[in-house]
């Protein structure tokens, strides 16, 4: 039972080929594995020792004379929650803008959307802890979770398609750029809070999904140092040629990258045509 349990859980979240369930899968993992750990500890008598740990080595610090040795917590520090309630709310924001914004853009781009907007919430957020002087201390404050790519992911999407509403429970339908709007406010009015540093890293992670998507819809895919090359093979083929319905791959490529700057509504019918004969190829 519980070997088919994990095996379910990696082919839903590690082999769908869905980034978004990649990251809610690393995500969910970790969260599990450090509160079971921390469960262990507790009964042995360290209570708090692993929420250290992690604050001393994995979370994004604010000191920067710790920047040059804990250089990797800008990576790590995305994939640790405080409690459940910090990772619910982010996964539950991941899965749903996630979802939303494949739709529009490829893989490739939604990992470096991902990972790019948690990198510049952490850079973000040390810079204002550095410079601006009511945030100047002496006591390490520690970073973690992965708001900030989730607002790069959200934000990313508002910035496609800023006119698409959603229904939420109580408010009703909404157009997401209001919704981006409200979350911005509350994280600049977040900022002197005792959770400033979330905000800040959150207002960072806005300025990465915004900045990507403006450069895409220009021309320039920072995504495109991570496209794979094709690999060339010679093949023999004496028989006769037959007729296929094979699509271009580079026609299809050249269609997914007009969707992500436009939107499909943009695509002629033909586009629309060959896209389709692709989906069944």
């Amino acid at each position: 039972m519980n070997s088919n349990l994990w095996d379910d859980f990696k082919l839903k979240f590690f082999k769908s080929g869905n980034p978004v369930f990649l990251y809610l899968g690393i995500n969910i993992l970790i969260f599990i594995l450090v509160s079971l750990t921390s469960v262990v500890v507790f009964f042995a008598g360290y209570r708090g020792l692993i929420n250290s740990l992690i604050d001393d080595y994995l979370a994004f610090p604010s000191l920067p004379n710790l920047w040059l040795s804990h250089f990797y917590t800008v990576l790590t520090y995305q994939f640790f929650h405080a409690d459940f309630f910090h990772i619910l709310f982010n996964m539950l924001w991941l899965y749903w803008m996630g979802q939303l914004l494949l739709d529009f853009i490829k893989p490739r781009q939604f990992h470096l959307i991902y990972i790019g907007g948690g990198i510049l919430g952490a850079i973000f957020y040390a810079l204002i802890f550095t410079i601006v002087p009511v945030f100047k201390t002496s006591d390490n404050i520690p970073l973690i979770g992965a708001s900030a790519c989730v607002m790069a992911i959200f934000t990313a999407l508002v910035t496609l398609v800023p006119n698409f509403s959603i229904r939420l429970v109580f408010v009703g339908e909404i157009k997401i750029k209001y919704l981006l709007l409200i979350y911005i406010l509350l994280d600049l009015i977040g900022t002197t809070s005792t959770n400033a540093g979330g905000s800040l890293a959150h207002l960072g992670g806005v300025l990465f999904g915004f900045l990507y998507v403006k450069l895409l819809q220009n021309g320039t895919d920072l995504s495109a140092i991570f496209k794979k090359k094709p690999k060339l093979k010679v093949v023999r083929n004496n028989e006769p040629k037959k007729q296929t319905s094979n699509v271009n791959q580079k026609e299809i490529d050249a269609i997914l990258d007009k969707i992500s700057k436009n939107g499909y509504d943009k695509l002629s019918k033909g586009e629309k045509e060959t896209l389709f004969k692709a989906s069944k190829n």
